[in-house]
């Protein structure tokens, strides 16, 4: 299947990792790889381009661009914010740097969905703003919401074409419950690796 064509895909990697003591999370490595060689192998596939938001250029590969935050300290909601902002696309796929399991087939499904401004998976445990569609329709609404202060991503935006993709739509694409998983404390990332040593 060819690449969406108006698709291109940012990795948020400004945040400080406060509950992982400031580590790296893109560099963990999971099953081999790091999460980002993981994250840019997928994203490659189904993006026409990539680019990261936030962080150091210098832990990442001399050919993915590194974007400064447009906001400072504006938490996630700035990152999808600078993301959209930032992008050539009219449309961009925006995850988290610390998403180990994101799947081809899934993203692919997501940028499928005609007609939505936002393509916005729902989990059991809520909304999933860092592995979402975005258009740059959804740029003012998001600059608003960040100038009043608002730094929470997981509320669903107002004003724009959304499209929810629920967990039953989910749990199809995840078979092992590890599609949404991410690497936020050193429990994470060691439940992580004790499940792949398990599975193998």
């Amino acid at each position: 299947m060819q690449r969406p064509i108006d698709l291109c895909a940012a990795i948020l990697a400004g945040g400080l990792a406060r509950r992982m003591g400031g580590a790296d999370k893109a560099a963990l490595a999971i099953g081999g790889q790091t999460i980002a060689e993981r994250q840019l192998a997928v994203l490659r596939d189904v993006a026409t381009a990539v680019f990261v938001v936030g962080g150091d250029p210098a832990r990442w590969p001399a050919d993915v661009a590194v974007v400064p935050d447009a906001v400072p300290d504006a938490g996630a909601l700035g990152g999808i914010y600078t993301a959209i902002t930032a992008s050539p696309c009219d449309r961009v796929l925006v995850v988290g740097c610390d998403m180990p399991f994101l799947s081809r087939r899934f993203l692919r499904m997501l940028a499928e969905v005609p007609d939505a401004d936002v393509v916005l998976p729902r989990s059991e445990r809520g909304y999933e703003p860092l592995c979402a569609i975005y258009s740059k329709a959804c740029a003012a609404a998001l600059r608003e919401r960040i100038d009043r202060g608002e730094r929470h991503a997981a509320v669903r935006p107002e004003g724009v074409r959304v499209t929810e993709i629920g967990p039953a739509v989910l749990a199809a694409f995840d078979p092992d419950g590890l599609l949404m998983a991410n690497v936020n404390t050193p429990h994470d990332y060691e439940r992580i690796v004790s499940l792949l040593r398990r599975d193998h």
